[in-house]
Protein backbone atom coordinates (compact mmCIF):
# COMPACT_ATOMS: atom_id res chain seq x y z
CA UNK A 1 0.00 0.00 0.00
CA UNK A 2 2.38 2.47 0.71
CA UNK A 3 5.81 4.01 -1.49
CA UNK A 4 9.44 2.67 -1.47
CA UNK A 5 12.07 4.51 -3.65
CA UNK A 6 15.45 3.80 -3.35
CA UNK A 7 18.06 5.68 -5.63
CA UNK A 8 22.37 5.35 -6.37
CA UNK A 9 23.76 7.23 -9.42
CA UNK A 10 25.30 10.49 -9.90
CA UNK A 11 22.13 12.76 -8.68
CA UNK A 12 21.70 14.66 -5.60
CA UNK A 13 19.81 11.21 -3.82
CA UNK A 14 17.52 13.18 -1.40
CA UNK A 15 15.98 15.28 -4.08
CA UNK A 16 15.61 12.42 -6.39
CA UNK A 17 13.96 10.42 -3.21
CA UNK A 18 11.72 12.86 -1.90
CA UNK A 19 10.50 14.16 -5.82
CA UNK A 20 9.65 10.24 -6.31
CA UNK A 21 7.54 9.73 -3.19
CA UNK A 22 5.26 12.23 -4.70
CA UNK A 23 4.86 10.49 -7.60
CA UNK A 24 3.72 7.49 -5.76
CA UNK A 25 1.74 10.15 -2.97
CA UNK A 26 -2.03 9.09 -5.06
CA UNK A 27 -1.22 5.20 -2.80
CA UNK A 28 -2.20 6.84 0.69
CA UNK A 29 0.09 7.46 3.38
CA UNK A 30 0.42 9.39 7.07
CA UNK A 31 3.93 9.50 7.37
CA UNK A 32 7.18 9.85 5.46
CA UNK A 33 10.90 9.27 5.81
CA UNK A 34 14.08 9.32 3.56
CA UNK A 35 17.70 8.26 4.48
CA UNK A 36 20.82 9.57 2.47
CA UNK A 37 24.37 7.86 3.17
CA UNK A 38 26.96 10.62 3.34
CA UNK A 39 31.12 10.17 5.16
CA UNK A 40 29.74 6.58 6.00
CA UNK A 41 26.71 7.46 8.24
CA UNK A 42 22.86 7.20 7.42
CA UNK A 43 21.34 10.62 7.68
CA UNK A 44 17.58 10.31 8.51
CA UNK A 45 14.98 12.86 8.11
CA UNK A 46 11.10 11.66 9.25
CA UNK A 47 7.71 13.33 9.30
CA UNK A 48 3.96 12.72 10.19
CA UNK A 49 1.71 14.14 7.38
CA UNK A 50 2.03 15.27 3.84
CA UNK A 51 5.41 15.63 2.13
CA UNK A 52 7.23 18.35 2.66
CA UNK A 53 10.63 20.18 1.66
CA UNK A 54 10.78 22.34 5.08
CA UNK A 55 13.46 21.22 7.15
CA UNK A 56 15.37 19.33 4.24
CA UNK A 57 18.39 21.52 4.92
CA UNK A 58 18.92 19.32 7.38
CA UNK A 59 19.50 16.36 5.02
CA UNK A 60 23.25 16.02 3.94
CA UNK A 61 23.93 15.36 0.25
CA UNK A 62 24.80 12.28 -0.92
CA UNK A 63 24.18 10.29 -4.41
CA UNK A 64 22.50 7.13 -2.19
CA UNK A 65 19.37 6.83 -0.60
CA UNK A 66 16.07 5.50 -0.20
CA UNK A 67 12.70 6.28 1.08
CA UNK A 68 9.14 5.38 2.41
CA UNK A 69 5.38 6.55 2.80
CA UNK A 70 3.80 4.53 5.58
CA UNK A 71 0.12 4.10 5.92
CA UNK A 72 -0.08 2.35 9.47
CA UNK A 73 -0.56 -1.26 9.90
CA UNK A 74 1.69 -1.69 13.20
CA UNK A 75 1.54 0.91 15.44
CA UNK A 76 0.35 4.72 15.70
CA UNK A 77 1.55 7.24 12.41
CA UNK A 78 4.36 9.02 13.89
CA UNK A 79 8.23 9.70 13.42
CA UNK A 80 9.17 6.89 15.56
CA UNK A 81 7.30 4.21 13.45
CA UNK A 82 7.99 6.23 10.28
CA UNK A 83 10.50 4.39 7.83
CA UNK A 84 13.47 4.21 7.74
CA UNK A 85 14.12 2.24 10.14
CA UNK A 86 17.76 1.58 11.37
CA UNK A 87 19.84 -0.96 13.48
CA UNK A 88 21.38 -0.53 16.92
CA UNK A 89 24.22 0.64 15.11
CA UNK A 90 22.38 3.69 12.76
CA UNK A 91 24.49 1.96 10.29
CA UNK A 92 21.78 -0.09 8.33
CA UNK A 93 18.73 1.49 7.02
CA UNK A 94 15.47 -0.29 6.13
CA UNK A 95 12.17 0.53 4.04
CA UNK A 96 9.37 -2.08 3.99
CA UNK A 97 6.38 -2.76 2.57
CA UNK A 98 4.39 -5.62 3.26
CA UNK A 99 3.28 -7.64 6.81
CA UNK A 100 6.27 -9.51 8.51
CA UNK A 101 3.42 -11.73 10.36
CA UNK A 102 6.36 -13.20 13.07
CA UNK A 103 7.76 -10.31 13.90
CA UNK A 104 6.75 -10.48 17.03
CA UNK A 105 8.58 -13.64 18.03
CA UNK A 106 11.77 -12.32 15.79
CA UNK A 107 11.62 -9.37 18.16
CA UNK A 108 11.55 -11.15 21.43
CA UNK A 109 14.48 -13.04 20.29
CA UNK A 110 16.36 -10.06 19.14
CA UNK A 111 15.58 -8.24 22.76
CA UNK A 112 17.33 -11.45 24.34
CA UNK A 113 20.25 -10.77 22.91
CA UNK A 114 20.31 -7.18 23.90
CA UNK A 115 19.03 -5.44 20.42
CA UNK A 116 16.95 -2.07 21.47
CA UNK A 117 13.52 -0.88 19.44
CA UNK A 118 12.40 2.22 18.91
CA UNK A 119 9.47 1.57 17.67
CA UNK A 120 5.79 -0.43 17.30
CA UNK A 121 6.57 -1.67 13.90
CA UNK A 122 7.07 -5.24 12.76
CA UNK A 123 10.09 -3.39 9.73
CA UNK A 124 12.74 -2.79 12.40
CA UNK A 125 13.39 -6.48 13.27
CA UNK A 126 14.41 -6.41 9.37
CA UNK A 127 16.70 -4.14 10.33
CA UNK A 128 18.39 -5.31 13.52
CA UNK A 129 18.22 -9.03 12.10
CA UNK A 130 20.72 -7.29 9.22
CA UNK A 131 22.84 -6.06 11.84
CA UNK A 132 22.71 -10.17 13.39
CA UNK A 133 23.80 -11.41 10.05
CA UNK A 134 25.53 -8.82 8.56
CA UNK A 135 29.89 -10.22 8.06
CA UNK A 136 30.46 -6.92 5.79
CA UNK A 137 28.56 -8.76 2.43
CA UNK A 138 25.34 -6.82 2.76
CA UNK A 139 23.30 -8.84 0.02
CA UNK A 140 24.52 -12.19 1.89
CA UNK A 141 22.74 -10.44 4.89
CA UNK A 142 19.95 -9.57 3.56
CA UNK A 143 19.44 -13.30 1.83
CA UNK A 144 19.61 -14.76 5.34
CA UNK A 145 17.06 -12.42 6.69
CA UNK A 146 14.72 -13.23 4.56
CA UNK A 147 15.00 -17.23 5.30
CA UNK A 148 13.47 -16.41 8.86
CA UNK A 149 10.86 -14.05 7.33
CA UNK A 150 7.43 -15.18 6.99
CA UNK A 151 4.60 -12.54 5.34
CA UNK A 152 4.46 -10.06 2.62
CA UNK A 153 7.81 -7.87 1.91
CA UNK A 154 9.52 -5.39 -0.55
CA UNK A 155 12.56 -4.25 1.33
CA UNK A 156 15.60 -1.80 0.44
CA UNK A 157 18.64 -1.94 2.59
CA UNK A 158 21.35 0.74 2.41
CA UNK A 159 24.44 0.22 4.82
CA UNK A 160 26.58 3.31 5.90
CA UNK A 161 29.48 2.16 4.90
CA UNK A 162 28.87 0.02 1.80
CA UNK A 163 28.60 1.78 -1.83
CA UNK A 164 25.74 -0.55 -2.67
CA UNK A 165 21.67 -0.74 -2.10
CA UNK A 166 19.97 -4.37 -1.50
CA UNK A 167 16.28 -5.05 -2.45
CA UNK A 168 14.13 -8.02 -2.41
CA UNK A 169 10.44 -8.59 -2.77
CA UNK A 170 7.95 -11.43 -1.94
CA UNK A 171 4.10 -11.07 -2.37
CA UNK A 172 4.69 -6.94 -2.73
CA UNK A 173 6.03 -4.99 -5.62
CA UNK A 174 9.13 -3.70 -6.53
CA UNK A 175 10.42 -2.00 -10.33
CA UNK A 176 13.66 -1.34 -11.08
CA UNK A 177 14.59 1.44 -13.66
CA UNK A 178 17.29 1.61 -15.46
CA UNK A 179 18.77 4.37 -16.54
CA UNK A 180 21.97 5.95 -17.84
CA UNK A 181 25.14 5.45 -14.58
CA UNK A 182 22.14 5.37 -12.18
CA UNK A 183 18.90 3.46 -10.47
CA UNK A 184 16.03 3.31 -9.20
CA UNK A 185 13.55 0.93 -7.61
CA UNK A 186 10.20 1.99 -6.39
CA UNK A 187 7.08 0.44 -5.30
CA UNK A 188 5.21 1.38 -8.84
CA UNK A 189 6.44 2.49 -12.09
CA UNK A 190 4.97 6.84 -11.59
CA UNK A 191 8.16 6.82 -9.07
CA UNK A 192 10.27 6.44 -11.84
CA UNK A 193 9.11 7.98 -14.87
CA UNK A 194 11.36 10.94 -14.42
CA UNK A 195 14.31 9.54 -14.76
CA UNK A 196 14.03 6.40 -17.40
CA UNK A 197 11.14 4.19 -18.82
CA UNK A 198 13.10 1.02 -19.41
CA UNK A 199 12.73 -1.08 -16.16
CA UNK A 200 12.57 -4.74 -14.86
CA UNK A 201 9.54 -6.47 -12.65
CA UNK A 202 10.87 -7.95 -9.96
CA UNK A 203 9.45 -11.53 -8.93
CA UNK A 204 9.18 -13.22 -6.14
CA UNK A 205 12.41 -14.02 -3.87
CA UNK A 206 14.15 -11.95 -6.72
CA UNK A 207 17.57 -10.00 -4.43
CA UNK A 208 18.60 -7.25 -6.10
CA UNK A 209 22.22 -5.52 -5.57
CA UNK A 210 22.19 -2.37 -6.65
CA UNK A 211 26.07 -0.51 -7.27
CA UNK A 212 26.97 2.66 -9.19
CA UNK A 213 28.67 0.05 -12.22
CA UNK A 214 25.63 -1.73 -12.37
CA UNK A 215 23.17 -4.17 -10.79
CA UNK A 216 22.33 -7.99 -10.74
CA UNK A 217 19.56 -10.16 -9.42
CA UNK A 218 19.78 -13.49 -7.45
CA UNK A 219 17.18 -15.97 -7.06
CA UNK A 220 18.74 -18.38 -3.75
CA UNK A 221 23.33 -18.68 -4.82
CA UNK A 222 21.87 -18.53 -8.57
CA UNK A 223 22.38 -15.04 -10.75
CA UNK A 224 19.10 -14.37 -12.82
CA UNK A 225 18.14 -12.23 -15.65
CA UNK A 226 15.02 -10.66 -15.80
CA UNK A 227 13.41 -9.11 -18.71
CA UNK A 228 13.61 -5.35 -19.55
CA UNK A 229 10.76 -3.79 -20.60
CA UNK A 230 9.64 -0.19 -21.90
CA UNK A 231 6.92 1.80 -20.52
CA UNK A 232 4.68 2.48 -22.89
CA UNK A 233 3.58 5.84 -21.33
CA UNK A 234 4.99 8.95 -20.45
CA UNK A 235 5.22 11.03 -17.08
CA UNK A 236 3.05 13.62 -18.73
CA UNK A 237 0.49 11.15 -18.76
CA UNK A 238 0.00 10.80 -14.75
CA UNK A 239 0.17 14.46 -14.59
CA UNK A 240 -3.20 16.75 -13.98
CA UNK A 241 -3.27 18.50 -17.25
CA UNK A 242 -5.30 21.15 -16.13
CA UNK A 243 -7.94 19.40 -14.00
CA UNK A 244 -8.76 20.50 -10.59
CA UNK A 245 -8.08 16.47 -9.77
CA UNK A 246 -6.92 13.17 -11.24
CA UNK A 247 -9.84 12.25 -10.80
CA UNK A 248 -11.53 14.24 -12.98
CA UNK A 249 -8.95 14.06 -15.44
CA UNK A 250 -9.11 10.32 -15.55
CA UNK A 251 -13.21 10.59 -15.68
CA UNK A 252 -12.74 12.42 -19.01
CA UNK A 253 -10.14 10.31 -20.20
CA UNK A 254 -12.62 7.49 -20.10
CA UNK A 255 -13.82 7.82 -24.22
CA UNK A 256 -9.73 7.40 -25.10
CA UNK A 257 -9.40 4.47 -22.40
CA UNK A 258 -12.39 2.59 -24.28
CA UNK A 259 -11.01 3.58 -27.88
CA UNK A 260 -7.34 2.23 -27.29
CA UNK A 261 -8.84 -1.02 -25.18
CA UNK A 262 -11.19 -1.54 -28.33
CA UNK A 263 -8.20 -1.37 -31.01
CA UNK A 264 -6.16 -3.64 -28.79
CA UNK A 265 -9.32 -6.64 -29.71
CA UNK A 266 -11.68 -5.69 -31.87
CA UNK A 267 -11.52 -4.85 -35.65
CA UNK A 268 -13.77 -5.90 -38.22
CA UNK A 269 -15.01 -8.28 -35.74
CA UNK A 270 -14.25 -9.30 -32.03
CA UNK A 271 -10.70 -10.84 -32.21
CA UNK A 272 -10.24 -11.46 -28.44
CA UNK A 273 -8.24 -14.64 -27.90
CA UNK A 274 -10.33 -16.85 -25.70
CA UNK A 275 -8.63 -20.46 -26.26
CA UNK A 276 -8.63 -20.03 -22.33
CA UNK A 277 -12.25 -21.41 -22.15
CA UNK A 278 -11.84 -24.26 -24.32
CA UNK A 279 -13.90 -27.33 -22.47
CA UNK A 280 -14.78 -25.20 -18.94
CA UNK A 281 -17.95 -26.01 -17.27
CA UNK A 282 -18.38 -22.78 -14.96
CA UNK A 283 -16.63 -19.24 -14.61
CA UNK A 284 -15.54 -17.77 -10.94
CA UNK A 285 -14.59 -14.31 -10.73
CA UNK A 286 -12.27 -13.21 -8.14
CA UNK A 287 -11.69 -9.52 -7.46
CA UNK A 288 -11.88 -7.08 -4.82
CA UNK A 289 -13.58 -3.42 -4.41
CA UNK A 290 -14.28 -1.55 -7.64
CA UNK A 291 -12.87 -5.15 -9.38
CA UNK A 292 -15.50 -7.00 -7.93
CA UNK A 293 -18.61 -4.52 -9.45
CA UNK A 294 -16.81 -4.83 -12.38
CA UNK A 295 -17.38 -8.98 -12.09
CA UNK A 296 -20.54 -8.67 -11.24
CA UNK A 297 -21.02 -7.27 -14.83
CA UNK A 298 -18.93 -10.09 -15.95
CA UNK A 299 -21.12 -12.50 -14.25
CA UNK A 300 -24.48 -10.72 -15.88
CA UNK A 301 -23.20 -10.67 -19.30
CA UNK A 302 -21.30 -14.28 -19.19
CA UNK A 303 -25.16 -15.78 -17.97
CA UNK A 304 -26.95 -13.32 -20.51
CA UNK A 305 -25.29 -14.07 -23.73
CA UNK A 306 -23.12 -17.42 -23.10
CA UNK A 307 -25.25 -19.74 -20.73
CA UNK A 308 -22.00 -20.62 -19.19
CA UNK A 309 -22.69 -20.27 -15.44
CA UNK A 310 -20.87 -17.68 -13.33
CA UNK A 311 -19.97 -16.76 -9.98
CA UNK A 312 -18.52 -14.12 -8.55
CA UNK A 313 -16.20 -14.54 -5.28
CA UNK A 314 -14.56 -11.71 -2.88
CA UNK A 315 -10.94 -12.53 -3.36
CA UNK A 316 -10.08 -12.13 0.55
CA UNK A 317 -13.12 -14.93 0.78
CA UNK A 318 -12.27 -17.17 -1.69
CA UNK A 319 -9.61 -19.36 0.12
CA UNK A 320 -12.52 -20.22 2.66
CA UNK A 321 -14.60 -21.34 -0.15
CA UNK A 322 -15.38 -24.75 -1.82
CA UNK A 323 -12.26 -24.86 -4.36
CA UNK A 324 -12.65 -24.86 -8.46
CA UNK A 325 -12.36 -28.06 -10.21
CA UNK A 326 -10.12 -28.73 -13.11
CA UNK A 327 -13.02 -27.41 -15.66
CA UNK A 328 -13.29 -24.42 -13.70
CA UNK A 329 -11.89 -20.88 -15.25
CA UNK A 330 -11.29 -18.50 -13.09
CA UNK A 331 -11.26 -14.73 -14.22
CA UNK A 332 -9.12 -12.47 -11.63
CA UNK A 333 -9.46 -8.63 -12.38
CA UNK A 334 -7.06 -6.25 -10.73
CA UNK A 335 -6.10 -2.83 -12.00
CA UNK A 336 -2.51 -2.92 -10.46
CA UNK A 337 -1.94 -6.59 -10.77
CA UNK A 338 -0.79 -6.26 -6.93
CA UNK A 339 -3.39 -6.65 -4.94
CA UNK A 340 -2.30 -9.06 -2.57
CA UNK A 341 -5.84 -10.84 -1.54
CA UNK A 342 -6.27 -11.25 -5.55
CA UNK A 343 -2.98 -12.56 -5.90
CA UNK A 344 -3.20 -15.57 -3.40
CA UNK A 345 -7.19 -16.59 -4.47
CA UNK A 346 -5.14 -16.67 -7.93
CA UNK A 347 -2.66 -19.25 -6.33
CA UNK A 348 -5.28 -21.14 -4.69
CA UNK A 349 -7.45 -21.53 -7.70
CA UNK A 350 -3.95 -22.83 -9.71
CA UNK A 351 -3.65 -25.33 -6.83
CA UNK A 352 -6.59 -26.54 -7.34
CA UNK A 353 -6.36 -27.21 -11.07
CA UNK A 354 -8.15 -24.43 -12.68
CA UNK A 355 -6.99 -22.15 -15.30
CA UNK A 356 -6.87 -18.52 -14.67
CA UNK A 357 -7.22 -15.54 -16.84
CA UNK A 358 -6.08 -12.45 -15.38
CA UNK A 359 -8.05 -8.98 -16.21
CA UNK A 360 -5.09 -6.35 -15.37
CA UNK A 361 -4.18 -2.93 -16.63
CA UNK A 362 -0.34 -3.10 -15.24
CA UNK A 363 2.29 -4.74 -17.95
CA UNK A 364 4.47 -7.11 -16.31
CA UNK A 365 2.82 -7.11 -12.52
CA UNK A 366 2.60 -9.98 -10.74
CA UNK A 367 -0.85 -11.01 -11.14
CA UNK A 368 0.71 -11.27 -14.93
CA UNK A 369 2.73 -13.63 -14.27
CA UNK A 370 0.65 -15.74 -12.33
CA UNK A 371 -2.07 -16.17 -14.52
CA UNK A 372 -2.25 -18.72 -17.22
CA UNK A 373 -3.49 -16.23 -19.48
CA UNK A 374 -3.63 -12.13 -19.52
CA UNK A 375 -5.93 -9.84 -21.27
CA UNK A 376 -5.02 -6.47 -20.65
CA UNK A 377 -6.93 -3.24 -20.52
CA UNK A 378 -5.34 0.31 -22.29
CA UNK A 379 -6.11 2.22 -19.32
CA UNK A 380 -2.65 3.69 -18.44
CA UNK A 381 -1.68 5.19 -15.22
CA UNK A 382 -4.43 5.88 -13.07
CA UNK A 383 -3.33 7.97 -9.83
CA UNK A 384 -6.78 8.86 -8.32
CA UNK A 385 -7.42 6.19 -5.42
CA UNK A 386 -11.46 5.82 -6.83
CA UNK A 387 -10.89 3.80 -9.99
CA UNK A 388 -12.90 5.22 -12.81
CA UNK A 389 -11.74 4.83 -16.27
CA UNK A 390 -9.84 1.33 -15.70
CA UNK A 391 -13.15 0.79 -13.95
CA UNK A 392 -15.07 1.14 -17.89
CA UNK A 393 -11.95 -0.47 -19.36
CA UNK A 394 -12.43 -3.86 -17.78
CA UNK A 395 -16.00 -3.81 -18.14
CA UNK A 396 -14.69 -3.35 -22.43
CA UNK A 397 -12.64 -6.40 -21.98
CA UNK A 398 -15.95 -8.48 -20.10
CA UNK A 399 -17.97 -7.17 -22.80
CA UNK A 400 -15.59 -8.58 -25.34
CA UNK A 401 -15.41 -12.01 -23.82
CA UNK A 402 -19.12 -12.28 -23.63
CA UNK A 403 -19.38 -11.40 -27.42
CA UNK A 404 -16.82 -13.51 -28.33
CA UNK A 405 -18.34 -16.45 -26.50
CA UNK A 406 -21.87 -15.38 -27.44
CA UNK A 407 -24.64 -18.07 -28.46
CA UNK A 408 -26.08 -15.20 -30.44
CA UNK A 409 -26.53 -15.26 -34.28
CA UNK A 410 -23.68 -13.56 -35.79
CA UNK A 411 -26.26 -10.74 -37.09
CA UNK A 412 -26.84 -10.09 -33.22
CA UNK A 413 -22.77 -9.99 -32.10
CA UNK A 414 -22.02 -7.70 -34.75
CA UNK A 415 -24.89 -5.18 -33.93
CA UNK A 416 -23.55 -5.28 -30.30
CA UNK A 417 -19.92 -5.14 -31.41
CA UNK A 418 -20.76 -2.40 -33.72
CA UNK A 419 -23.00 -0.42 -30.57
CA UNK A 420 -19.28 -0.87 -28.52
CA UNK A 421 -17.61 0.65 -31.03
CA UNK A 422 -19.39 3.88 -30.83
CA UNK A 423 -19.56 3.81 -26.93
CA UNK A 424 -16.72 6.04 -26.63
CA UNK A 425 -19.12 9.09 -28.33
CA UNK A 426 -21.64 7.94 -26.11
CA UNK A 427 -19.38 8.42 -22.88
CA UNK A 428 -18.56 11.94 -24.32
CA UNK A 429 -22.30 12.76 -24.73
CA UNK A 430 -22.10 11.56 -20.99
CA UNK A 431 -19.77 14.01 -20.00
CA UNK A 432 -21.65 17.04 -21.77
CA UNK A 433 -24.05 16.50 -18.90
CA UNK A 434 -21.36 17.90 -16.07
CA UNK A 435 -23.15 20.83 -15.46
CA UNK A 436 -26.56 19.54 -14.76
CA UNK A 437 -24.43 16.45 -12.73
CA UNK A 438 -22.67 18.98 -10.67
CA UNK A 439 -26.12 21.22 -9.69
CA UNK A 440 -27.78 17.95 -8.85
CA UNK A 441 -24.53 17.15 -6.67
CA UNK A 442 -25.07 20.29 -4.81
CA UNK A 443 -28.15 19.22 -3.49
CA UNK A 444 -26.58 15.45 -2.39
CA UNK A 445 -23.53 17.50 -0.49
CA UNK A 446 -26.02 17.91 2.99
CA UNK A 447 -26.50 14.71 3.67
CA UNK A 448 -24.58 11.79 5.59
CA UNK A 449 -27.03 8.75 4.48
CA UNK A 450 -28.23 8.28 1.30
CA UNK A 451 -29.06 4.50 -1.40
CA UNK A 452 -28.52 3.10 -4.04
CA UNK A 453 -30.57 1.23 -6.52
CA UNK A 454 -31.24 -0.96 -9.57
CA UNK A 455 -32.67 -4.29 -10.92
CA UNK A 456 -30.65 -6.59 -13.08
CA UNK A 457 -27.71 -5.13 -14.91
CA UNK A 458 -28.23 -1.82 -12.83
CA UNK A 459 -27.59 -3.38 -9.31
CA UNK A 460 -23.72 -3.62 -9.56
CA UNK A 461 -24.44 -0.26 -11.51
CA UNK A 462 -25.54 0.95 -7.99
CA UNK A 463 -23.22 -0.80 -6.26
CA UNK A 464 -20.07 0.72 -7.77
CA UNK A 465 -21.98 3.90 -7.44
CA UNK A 466 -22.43 3.88 -3.89
CA UNK A 467 -18.87 2.82 -3.38
CA UNK A 468 -17.71 5.71 -5.49
CA UNK A 469 -19.87 7.94 -2.99
CA UNK A 470 -18.63 6.57 0.13
CA UNK A 471 -15.14 6.53 -0.62
CA UNK A 472 -14.74 10.11 -1.75
CA UNK A 473 -17.42 11.80 -0.34
CA UNK A 474 -17.56 9.97 3.24
CA UNK A 475 -21.24 10.05 2.68
CA UNK A 476 -22.86 6.50 3.99
CA UNK A 477 -24.07 5.07 1.12
CA UNK A 478 -25.60 1.76 0.38
CA UNK A 479 -26.73 -0.33 -2.93
CA UNK A 480 -29.36 -3.06 -2.77
CA UNK A 481 -31.25 -4.59 -5.70
CA UNK A 482 -34.53 -2.54 -5.80
CA UNK A 483 -36.82 -5.32 -5.31
CA UNK A 484 -34.70 -5.84 -1.92
CA UNK A 485 -36.21 -2.72 -0.31
CA UNK A 486 -39.49 -3.97 1.42
CA UNK A 487 -36.91 -6.69 3.25
CA UNK A 488 -35.56 -4.11 5.62
CA UNK A 489 -33.84 -1.16 3.82
CA UNK A 490 -37.70 1.07 3.61
CA UNK A 491 -37.09 1.64 7.49
CA UNK A 492 -34.52 3.69 6.33
CA UNK A 493 -36.15 5.86 3.84
CA UNK A 494 -37.39 9.70 4.63
CA UNK A 495 -36.73 12.38 4.04
CA UNK A 496 -32.93 12.28 5.69
CA UNK A 497 -32.13 9.48 2.77
CA UNK A 498 -31.73 10.33 -0.65
CA UNK A 499 -32.00 6.94 -3.13
CA UNK A 500 -30.35 7.21 -6.51
CA UNK A 501 -31.89 5.25 -8.84
CA UNK A 502 -30.29 3.11 -12.23
CA UNK A 503 -32.98 2.40 -14.17
CA UNK A 504 -31.92 0.28 -17.39
CA UNK A 505 -34.23 0.27 -20.21
CA UNK A 506 -34.96 -3.64 -20.16
CA UNK A 507 -37.05 -5.77 -18.52
CA UNK A 508 -36.91 -4.22 -15.46
CA UNK A 509 -37.90 -1.07 -16.30
CA UNK A 510 -41.80 -1.15 -15.08
CA UNK A 511 -41.27 -2.59 -12.40
CA UNK A 512 -38.30 -0.57 -11.18
CA UNK A 513 -40.49 2.04 -11.79
CA UNK A 514 -43.17 0.71 -9.07
CA UNK A 515 -40.13 0.57 -6.88
CA UNK A 516 -39.58 4.14 -7.38
CA UNK A 517 -43.27 5.36 -6.66
CA UNK A 518 -42.95 3.34 -3.58
CA UNK A 519 -39.75 5.16 -2.68
CA UNK A 520 -41.14 8.53 -3.24
CA UNK A 521 -44.16 7.34 -0.92
CA UNK A 522 -41.29 7.76 2.05
CA UNK A 523 -40.95 11.06 1.12
CA UNK A 524 -37.21 10.45 -0.20
CA UNK A 525 -35.69 12.81 -2.62
CA UNK A 526 -35.23 10.55 -6.06
CA UNK A 527 -32.27 11.32 -8.53
CA UNK A 528 -32.70 8.72 -11.53
CA UNK A 529 -30.13 7.86 -14.05
CA UNK A 530 -32.17 7.08 -17.19
CA UNK A 531 -32.23 7.11 -21.19
CA UNK A 532 -32.58 10.46 -22.71
CA UNK A 533 -35.80 9.19 -24.48
CA UNK A 534 -37.34 8.09 -21.20
CA UNK A 535 -40.61 10.43 -21.37
CA UNK A 536 -42.01 8.77 -18.02
CA UNK A 537 -39.22 8.68 -15.61
CA UNK A 538 -39.61 13.07 -14.30
CA UNK A 539 -43.31 12.31 -13.59
CA UNK A 540 -41.95 10.06 -10.52
CA UNK A 541 -38.82 11.61 -9.45
CA UNK A 542 -37.09 15.19 -8.26
CA UNK A 543 -34.18 14.77 -10.65
CA UNK A 544 -33.09 12.88 -14.00
CA UNK A 545 -29.54 12.57 -14.99
CA UNK A 546 -29.74 11.74 -18.51
CA UNK A 547 -27.70 9.19 -20.70
CA UNK A 548 -27.18 8.35 -24.83
CA UNK A 549 -29.38 5.61 -25.87
CA UNK A 550 -27.87 2.38 -26.15
CA UNK A 551 -28.38 -1.34 -25.74
CA UNK A 552 -29.59 -2.59 -22.02
CA UNK A 553 -26.44 -4.39 -21.37
CA UNK A 554 -24.38 -1.33 -22.28
CA UNK A 555 -25.90 0.76 -19.75
CA UNK A 556 -22.89 0.01 -17.01
CA UNK A 557 -20.97 1.81 -18.92
CA UNK A 558 -22.92 4.80 -19.09
CA UNK A 559 -24.91 4.76 -15.76
CA UNK A 560 -21.67 4.34 -14.42
CA UNK A 561 -19.63 7.24 -15.76
CA UNK A 562 -23.00 9.69 -14.46
CA UNK A 563 -22.44 8.15 -11.28
CA UNK A 564 -18.86 8.98 -11.14
CA UNK A 565 -18.98 12.45 -11.86
CA UNK A 566 -22.00 12.59 -9.00
CA UNK A 567 -19.65 11.32 -6.59
CA UNK A 568 -16.79 13.74 -7.70
CA UNK A 569 -18.79 16.80 -7.54
CA UNK A 570 -20.84 15.88 -4.56
CA UNK A 571 -16.88 15.47 -2.64
CA UNK A 572 -15.82 18.61 -4.09
CA UNK A 573 -18.89 20.47 -3.03
CA UNK A 574 -18.27 18.77 0.47
CA UNK A 575 -14.69 20.01 0.14
CA UNK A 576 -12.62 16.37 0.98
CA UNK A 577 -10.14 15.22 -0.25
CA UNK A 578 -10.55 13.52 -3.38
CA UNK A 579 -7.60 11.96 -4.89
CA UNK A 580 -6.28 10.55 -1.61
CA UNK A 581 -9.67 9.87 0.37
CA UNK A 582 -8.55 9.25 4.23
CA UNK A 583 -7.73 5.76 5.09
CA UNK A 584 -7.47 4.33 1.78
CA UNK A 585 -4.66 3.36 -0.40
CA UNK A 586 -4.52 3.03 -4.13
CA UNK A 587 -2.95 -0.47 -4.59
CA UNK A 588 -3.31 -2.94 -1.64
CA UNK A 589 -0.65 -5.29 -0.92
CA UNK A 590 -1.53 -6.47 2.15
CA UNK A 591 -4.18 -9.14 2.74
Amino acid sequence: MCGIVGYIGFRKADQVVISSLKRLEYRGYDSWGIAVKHNNKIMLVKRVGAISEDKMHEMAEGNIGIGHTRWATHGKPSEFNAHPHTDCSGEIAVVHNGIISNFQSLKEELEKKGHKFKSETDTEVISHLIEEFYRGDLKDAVSKTIDVLRGSYAIVVMHARKEELVAVRYKSPLVLGIGDEEWIIASDVPAILDYTSRVIYLEDGDVVSLTKEGFEIWKGNERVERKIETIPWSIEDAEKGGYDHFMLKEIHETPRVIEDTLFEYISEGVDIDVSFSAGISEIIFIACGTSYHASLVGKYLIEKLTGIPARVEFASEFIYNQPPMSRSLVISITQSGETADTLEAMRIAKKHGARVLAIVNVLGSTATRIADHVLYTRAGPEISVAATKSFIAQLVILYLIALKLSRLSRSEIERLAEELRVMPELVRKVLEQEGKIEQIAGKLAGYENMMYIGRGIGVPIAMEGALKMKEISYIHAEAYPAGELKHGPFALLGKNTPVIASLVPDETYEIMLSNIKEVKARESLVIAVADEHDSEIEKYVDFVIRVPKTDSIFTAITHSVALQLLAYYTARERGCEIDKPRNLAKSVTVE
